[in-house]
């Protein structure tokens, strides 16, 4: 059942499934998508709770059925890692794992540097070295999520974003002020601060996410999984997926 919360003053949209005495798992979805869109509709809801997992998932700020923000600085990322542990707290939920999907998981990350002690593994599923060099063709994603019609559209990386938020049914000025926010790359010098177990998980032809290699490579406990013929759309429900971030996160945490 969908519920609703505060999180420093933005109205916060969730859903919890599962057993709450069982580990915690905080799924956070990707760029213009919905916790509906990229989570319970792949399946990956279902396989978590099967696999002995509770549930959580959220909306982010400006996406899906949360409050729809229209500036920029609204959407700087310490502010999204904030309405994450937030919930958490809200469901008295002290540690858990974190998983998310682009631009979840760069709120991931910056959520696992800004609260070591509550997160205590986090999967980064399609994005890799670009946490640091940042998301390519922003402007011009921003300026295909404004355009009246996808024909005005050109540029490949933003005509694919349109197409996705006219799929969902998102709000899409909201969107491009969340794609123009602030603050949205981590430092090497941080990301290198980030000790908890990492998964960095990204499709073989995915041409958005950056090199996961090279971003494990300069992480202190992190490892790759590669998810064979899949861009960036396509790896989120992939079996390969599945199977490799549930090896991972049943792992013991030494």
């Amino acid at each position: 059942m969908q519920q609703k919360f505060n999180s420093n003053g933005v109205e916060i949209n969730f859903e919890t499934a599962g057993d709450p005495t069982q580990p915690a798992i905080l799924l956070i979805h990707g760029f213009g998508s919905s916790y509906k869109n990229n989570w319970q509709q792949p399946g990956w809801t279902d396989f978590l709770v099967e696999a002995g997992y509770y549930v959580v998932m959220f909306d982010n700020r400006g996406h899906g059925a949360s409050e729809k923000l229209y500036v920029s600085a609204d959407y700087d990322i310490h502010k999204m890692a904030d309405d994450g542990y937030n919930l958490m707290k809200h469901l008295k939920l002290k540690t858990y794992d974190v998983m998310g999907y682009s631009m979840g998981a760069r709120i991931s990350a910056f959520l696992a540097m800004q609260y070591p002690s509550s997160v205590k593994r986090v999967i980064f599923g399609g994005l890799g070295y670009n946490i640091i060099d940042g998301t390519p063709f922003v402007e011009e994603i921003a300026s295909a999520l404004l355009a009246k019609s996808l024909d005005d559209v050109q540029n490949k990386t933003g005509r694919m974003f349109r197409i996705f938020a006219d799929h969902t049914g998102s709000d899409r000025r909201a969107l491009a002020a969340c794609i123009l926010s602030p603050s949205r790359v981590m430092a090497v010098k941080d990301i290198k601060t980030i000790t908890q177990p990492i998964l960095v998980a990204i499709g073989s032809v995915d041409d958005v996410s950056g090199d996961g290699e090279q971003l494990v490579g300069i992480m202190q406990n992190a490892e790759f999984l590669l998810i064979p013929k899949r861009d960036h759309m396509r790896a989120t429900g992939d079996k390969v997926f599945k199977q490799g971030a549930i090896e991972f996160l049943q792992r013991e945490v030494i």
